[in-house]
């Protein structure tokens, strides 16, 4: 209890901004432990951190903390991401999303930014549903579940986000409930510690609007499916396909060494100036300049 009060005083805007705006039983306030408990394990100083979200739930989180924050436009957190990054690129950036905001509007960005490999750490918490705008269906809504956009069922079929992510070429992914708290920490840290583009999904649940519709039952009920369902990616890799459906693999599914995008781009720019001096040399009367 003491080391979770001075993680309060220390991060959270604890004066300020609380109580928050989540409903009762949301997952996203053990995903804000998670974030200051793993921040605070890597050693960085508020000032070296800069977090930023787009719109939605997770879209608030930025509200509460203590760092360099900026809540921008609805799918665009990982554009503006971007911006900081080659504007600043010694700040870790943390970029916090919602599984509509990452991947329906923001889905384009998403998969450039993967590709790109900047060296960003993206939570993506994946509840399954659009809950701050009233319940409809998102990228990630299982098929056949009720929305308030699909009253006779989810005719589409979800995104796997961390599928999505290893293929787009992340150098880091990693996946976890919001039951299995610690690793979820373990896993951001890892991510914060990554040189490259990483992504941590973050299984959560919405009991207000999701749960009900669908009579999953309360906040209780809905984390007791995660650790349910859940299966760490080392006993994953020896079950079968038929063993494997309906469950969700958490652990990290992929860390690779990639080139990080900034310092490609350093390259580029030593060899412009490079050619840019030997012109200069060259228009010179005496071959100096």
């Amino acid at each position: 209890m003491a080391e979770t009060t001075k993680l309060i005083y220390k991060y959270l805007r604890h004066d300020k901004k609380f109580p928050h705006v989540w409903c009762p039983g949301c997952g996203n306030g053990i995903v804000l432990g998670a974030l200051i408990r793993a921040i605070d394990r890597t050693g960085y100083g508020k000032d070296d951190i800069v977090l930023v979200s787009g719109i939605g739930c997770a879209g608030r989180m930025p509200v509460y903390v203590d760092f360099h924050t900026l809540h921008t436009t609805h799918g665009r957190a990982l554009t503006f991401a971007t911006g900081i990054k080659l504007a600043k690129p010694r700040l870790q950036v943390i970029v916090i999303m919602g599984d509509g905001d990452a991947t329906a509007i923001g889905g384009n960005h998403f998969i450039h930014a993967a590709r790109r490999n900047l060296n960003l750490t993206a939570i993506i918490v994946n509840n399954n549903t659009y809950g701050m705008t009233g319940g409809q269906y998102s990228p990630t809504s299982p098929y056949g579940s009720l929305a308030t956009t699909a009253l006779y069922g989810n005719i589409e079929h979800p995104f796997a986000i961390a599928d999505l992510a290893v293929t787009a070429g992340a150098a880091f992914v990693g996946r976890s409930t919001v039951f299995h708290a610690n690793l979820l920490d373990q896993l951001i840290e890892q991510g914060m510690q990554k040189r490259g583009f990483a992504v941590i999904e973050a299984v959560s649940h919405c009991p207000t609007l999701y749960g009900r519709k669908n009579k999953l039952g309360g906040p209780v009920e809905m984390l007791l499916w995660q650790k349910e369902v859940a299966v760490r990616v080392e006993k994953a890799q020896k079950m079968s396909e038929a063993e494997l459906a309906g469950k969700i693999t958490i652990g990290v599914l992929a860390d690779r060494e990639l080139p990080i995008y900034t310092q490609e781009l350093k390259k580029i720019r030593e060899a412009a100036k490079a050619q840019a001096a030997a012109k200069d040399r060259a228009k010179s009367p005496h071959g100096c300049e």
